[in-house]
């Protein structure tokens, strides 16, 4: 594998990643809420849908780089599923401990940490596939770690569990919300 080439496409998958995730964001509204938009959009506001898009972005660009490269398939899919549970752990572990602090998210923090993620997670991916470690013996692990992940995503989009990770900060619900509810009674019967 060329690794000034790979070097290059990392570099090159922070914005594309980024640029993906921040689309992804819009295109269930865009779509009326198409079968597809479910499985691979933000639903809501939640953070566990923010990750969402952001997981969606880092898998494809891994995808493209897979297909362009052709680097050593194991060691690749090894690293970049270890990469995407560090891209999503991030996102999440900074968004809760920032809060710590602070009443309310602070939305200029939440774009600039999730950019610094992206280039955080793409650096590791990249070290660990040129490296001389032997990642690959972990290939079974790192493809059933991946087909959970993805079933966590699917499953909890439609059925999302009731703790703070899954609830619109906007309307307080959970998963899929309509658009015709009415966003004042939400509020005036939360707790």
């Amino acid at each position: 594998m060329n690794t000034k080439k790979f070097r290059l496409l990392e570099i090159i998958g922070i914005p594309v990643i980024y640029l993906v995730a921040s689309v992804l964001h819009f295109t269930y509204d865009l779509t009326n809420g198409s079968v597809l938009s479910i499985l691979f959009s933000a639903v809501n506001e939640s953070v566990w849908e923010h990750v969402k898009i952001f997981a969606v972005g880092f898998t494809l660009w891994a995808l493209i780089e897979l297909l362009w490269l052709k680097p050593p398939f194991q060691k690749f899919v090894t690293a970049k599923v270890f990469s995407l549970y560090i891209l999503s752990l991030s996102i999440i572990v900074f968004f809760y401990g920032y809060n710590i602090f602070t009443s309310e998210p602070i939305l200029w923090l939440d774009l600039v940490s999730s950019f610094i993620f992206v280039i955080f997670t793409q650096y590791i991916s990249y070290r660990l596939i040129v490296s001389d470690n032997k990642i690959s013996d972990y290939f079974p692990v790192a493809v059933m770690l991946l087909m959970l992940y993805y079933l966590m995503f699917f499953s909890f989009t439609l059925f999302p569990p009731k703790i703070d990770l899954f609830r619109d900060p906007e309307t307080g619900m959970y998963g899929i919300i309509e658009e015709h509810i009415d966003k004042g009674a939400v509020f005036l019967t939360k707790s």
